[in-house]
């Protein structure tokens, strides 16, 4: 009989925390449903003391999943536990997951501390955490670099104290995966009690180990694996949910099966990827969109015999159809409903009739409609309420001449207009910008990417403007890239807090 791997999805907890990645609270709702439909077992769904919206998200998440475990993050501070059990008083099945660092470097720099004070503070926010929930998980903060003997030491008294899932987090991501996985090995071999609870995987990205890490672990013991769609997350990412599902069901000689429903995985990525504003890269395993593309001469040949010789996945496993319906100007509401649901989009009618206009004024520019695309125009209508929009703008630009723009603004119901020279278009544009709005704010960041490869295609923009010492991230999608820029542009002033 096969194990069962647990998959702890912490999408929107750990990956939300990228820069520019932040989700509204509809947002979040919409992935932990993808995440419930997936077969993800527990959802991480915010650090409720960490402000009023990731309080309010734990909620919202609590009453719209059904049968996943929702989790709370918490240091091992009690007030931190007190209000993350109140954000879960409405979940069907609740976990508080409280934590301390374990390692020398967070001992002595971060706590200013001492290795039994730090014992004795992990047992007391596990016991004060039981008082709540039944279900209570441990996160042994930067495990990756715990001596192994102490690590045993703190994980035996958490288990003792009540906890039912001790998180093994490699948090800097510099461990080995022969490392990682002796680490596992030798806490099940000398930890008392370790068959009350289950040994948990939390692996980051930082020198390319995640998924090694993650399967070292889980092969020498863990049976709970924490992940994100996509594999986003701080600095370099987390594990990819994607990547460990696919390796357990490609494996089978390994005996160890999830609730994951494989067919689900790229529609997710897709929704989740369209929803943060994050880019999946082409050559990312399982979901890239050059996952199961074979340009190779050699691999062609072998692939048009028999698909086996260089595809150990079928396509089909992880959602992507290859005979999916191609959207054009002529494709009616029905075809462009059906494939937003296939990607995991749900619209109310009012919201597809919006989604529908924007599709046909993209269509006529463009011969084929593609996934991301259809996903940044059922986005698009977030922007609707803000009170900041673009309402025309022209550009001369050409070699020789100076770039001139002139746009016009709809500010809360009233209109202004300006016109700007500048270094290329794209400058003269945000001159005239800046010039309506007369704030003191610096481009930090400025990203263009391609959806595809026609000169037709969407153009996908990301800014970071600095204003009034803070940072805010916006995005903007248009098939004239000057007017995506503007957009971006334009969503980062509609962030500002004054």
């Amino acid at each position: 009989m096969s194990d069962k791997l647990f998959i702890f999805d912490t999408t929107l907890r750990d990956g939300e925390q990228v820069p520019g990645c932040q989700l509204n609270t509809v947002e979040k709702i919409q992935v932990a449903k993808a995440l419930e439909a997936l077969g993800v077992d527990v959802i991480e769904a915010g650090f409720p003391i960490s402000s009023p919206g990731d309080f309010n998200s734990v909620i919202e998440i609590s009453k719209a999943v059904t049968w996943p475990t929702i989790c709370a993050l918490t240091r091992a501070v009690q007030k931190d536990i007190d209000v993350a059990a109140d954000a879960l008083k409405f979940a069907k099945h609740k976990r508080i997951h409280t934590g301390i660092g374990t390692s020398d470097s967070h001992i002595k720099y971060k706590f200013n501390s001492n290795r039994e004070e730090i014992i004795e503070r992990a047992v007391a926010a596990v016991k004060y955490a039981r008082r709540y929930v039944d279900d209570v998980e441990f996160y042994a903060e930067d495990a990756g670099r715990t001596d192994n003997e102490y690590l045993a030491r703190v994980v035996e008294a958490v288990i003792k104290a009540g906890a039912t899932v001790v998180n093994i987090p490699d948090t800097t991501g510099y461990c080995l995966p022969n490392e990682y996985g002796a680490k596992i090995k030798y806490l099940m071999e000398h930890v008392s009690g370790i068959e009350r609870a289950i040994l948990s995987t939390h692996c980051h990205n930082d020198l390319g180990m995640a998924t090694a890490n993650t399967m070292a672990g889980v092969l020498n013991g863990a049976r709970q694996v924490e992940v994100t769609i996509n594999g986003i997350g701080e600095r370099a990412g987390n594990t990819s949910l994607e990547e460990v599902a696919m390796i357990i069901k490609c494996h089978k000689d390994i005996e160890i099966e999830t609730n994951i429903n494989t067919q689900k995985i790229y529609p997710t990525s897709r929704m989740v990827s369209s929803l943060m504003n994050m880019p999946v890269q082409p050559n990312k395993a399982i979901v890239g969109r050059n996952a199961f593309a074979h340009s190779s001469g050699i691999h062609q040949d072998g692939v048009l015999k028999n698909v086996q010789t260089y595809e150990i996945i079928d396509p089909h496993d992880v959602g992507i159809d290859d005979n999916s319906i191609v959207l054009t100007a002529r494709s009616g509401r029905a075809a462009l409903k059906n494939r937003l649901q296939i990607l995991g989009v749900d619209l109310e009618q009012d919201q597809l009739d919006k989604v529908y206009e924007a599709f046909l004024k993209l269509a006529d520019k463009k011969k084929d409609i593609n996934d991301d695309d259809i996903l940044v125009l059922a986005g698009a209508d977030r922007t609707q309420n803000h009170r900041v929009k673009l309402e025309y703008l022209q550009v001369t630009s050409g070699v020789g001449v100076r770039s001139v723009a002139s746009l016009g603004l709809n500010i809360s119901g009233e209109k202004f207009e300006a016109a700007a020279s500048g270094n290329g278009p794209v400058d003269a544009a945000i001159k005239a910008l800046k010039k309506i709005i007369d704030r003191h704010m610096t481009l930090k960041e400025f990203t263009i990417q391609a959806i595809s490869k026609g000169s037709d295609d969407m153009g996908k923009v990301h800014m970071q403007v600095e204003y009034d010492n803070h940072i805010y991230y916006g995005f903007g999608a248009n098939t004239d890239i000057i007017a995506a820029s503007v957009e971006a542009y334009i969503d980062c002033i509609n962030k500002f807090k004054s």
